[in-house]
């Protein structure tokens, strides 16, 4: 586990170990809801086949129990909350791991609430064979 202050790395992949999102931010430490980790604006992310740095800075938990996470976005850019569905997310000294699972909960910055991707989610059910657990505890989650 980081210590506050440290620096951390956010490593998603994509079932089958496909690799997906990365980025690094700061362990900004723990209470009740998880772990928080804070990435200021500029943070570069990447994946294979994109790249960007943000525009603004954000904070993203890692829950104690779950499979999700959600990032919390300052005003300025389209999104507000932007939630992934993954599954548990999980340390592995100074970085966080977990499987992106396609379903995403977003808030916009008006305020607007939507699931997003849930045609890829069901397309990579059937291309990827996700396990029937791990689609129940996907959907669940997105339902919160």
């Amino acid at each position: 586990m980081p210590a506050p202050g440290e620096a951390i790395r956010i490593e998603m992949t994509k079932w089958g170990q496909r690799p997906h999102w990365q980025l690094g931010g700061i362990f900004l430490g723990s209470d009740e809801h998880g772990d928080w980790t804070g990435h200021p604006a500029g943070t570069h992310c990447s994946r294979p086949g994109a790249s960007f740095d943000t525009a603004v800075a954000s904070v993203t938990l890692v829950p104690r129990s779950g499979g999700h996470c959600p990032t919390f976005y300052e005003p300025g850019i389209w999104a507000s909350i932007y939630v992934d569905i993954t599954t548990p997310p999980r340390w592995d000294g100074s970085v966080m791991r977990a499987v992106d699972l396609d379903l995403d909960v977003v808030r916009t910055g008006e305020g607007r609430i939507y699931v997003d991707d849930e045609d890829e989610f069901a397309e990579h059910q059937v291309r990827y064979g996700y396990p029937h657990d791990v689609i129940a505890a996907a959907e669940q989650e997105c339902a919160l």
